[in-house]
């Protein structure tokens, strides 16, 4: 059995997990591997990978594990990938490691644009929501929404970068988390809300917390007992990163350009 990590950019993907008729991240992995003549049929054999990411979410370390040939390092594997999927370690590990199951923690990031808001109030929402709690209230899922949470908040010029980690999460918990702390932050909310999301009763509708959008939000890292050994290919698929970095502050210059050259038409106008 090996374990890789993959890296990817989630916007041209619906998702991590195959789907019917639209590119998922797995799709391009399985792919790639019947490319590689590394397995036949629907799904690598004793395949396992470490959670779902939903469309437009991105990851610098999914993990995934299969029965692999010695040859398939992550050089390899690259050479079949599309370039935003990258796979950049690796670790050999035990005929029963599964991916999902063996996870000892994953930790979620989101970057959210934030140049107005309290960061003194968001953290004070956050420390409710810490700990133990049921979840119910930020997910669509029905069952397993009890979690143990840990996070914390960051600064980054107009960023607040928010960082939780967990054993798992339910779905769209952590963009509805960052949701909630971006409303009680912004003052649109007040900070009993969480206590009351927190709580027995069901919330629905206005009162109820939307998920923020996917594109900020990346899976930073999940935790096994087990050795990852960064592959031959690292600069590679880090150069490949780096130029999606520049072509989006290129796209950020020309729309803040467009946008202030509307606003100087408007003002001239008056």
């Amino acid at each position: 059995m090996r374990a890789f990590r993959i890296a990817y950019d989630g916007r041209p993907f619906h998702g991590f997990q195959r789907q019917p008729s639209v590119p998922t991240v797995e799709d391009a992995i399985f792919d790639a591997l019947r490319a590689l003549d590394v397995y036949e049929g629907e799904t690598p054999p004793e395949y396992s990978a470490a959670g779902r990411t939903d469309a437009g979410v991105s990851a610098l370390a999914q993990t995934v594990a299969f029965r692999a040939p010695e040859w398939l390092v992550p050089r390899a594997f690259n050479a079949e990938l599309p370039e935003s999927i990258r796979a950049w370690a690796w670790s050999d590990v035990p005929a029963d490691f599964h991916a999902t199951h063996d996870a000892e923690w994953r930790e979620y990031r989101y970057v959210l644009f934030a140049p107005d808001l309290d960061d003194d109030r968001a953290r004070e929402a956050l420390d409710v929501l810490r700990g133990e709690h049921d979840f119910w209230n930020l997910t669509p899922d029905d069952e397993r929404t009890v979690r143990r949470l840990r996070g914390d908040l960051s600064r980054d010029g107009p960023y607040l970068v928010v960082t939780l980690r967990s054993a798992g999460f339910a779905r769209e918990l952590v963009r509805r988390i960052v949701s909630l702390i971006r409303a009680v932050g912004s003052g649109a909310a007040q900070p009993s809300k969480v206590e009351r999301v927190l709580g027995p009763n069901r919330i629905e509708g206005p009162e109820g917390v939307p998920p923020a959008p996917a594109y900020p939000l990346f899976l930073r890292s999940v935790s096994y007992d087990v050795a990852f050994e960064a592959g031959g290919d690292t600069e590679t698929t880090s150069s490949a990163f780096r130029a999606v970095a520049v072509e989006n502050r290129t796209r950020f210059r020309v729309a803040d350009a467009i946008a202030t050259g509307i606003e100087t038409a408007i003002d001239g106008s008056r």
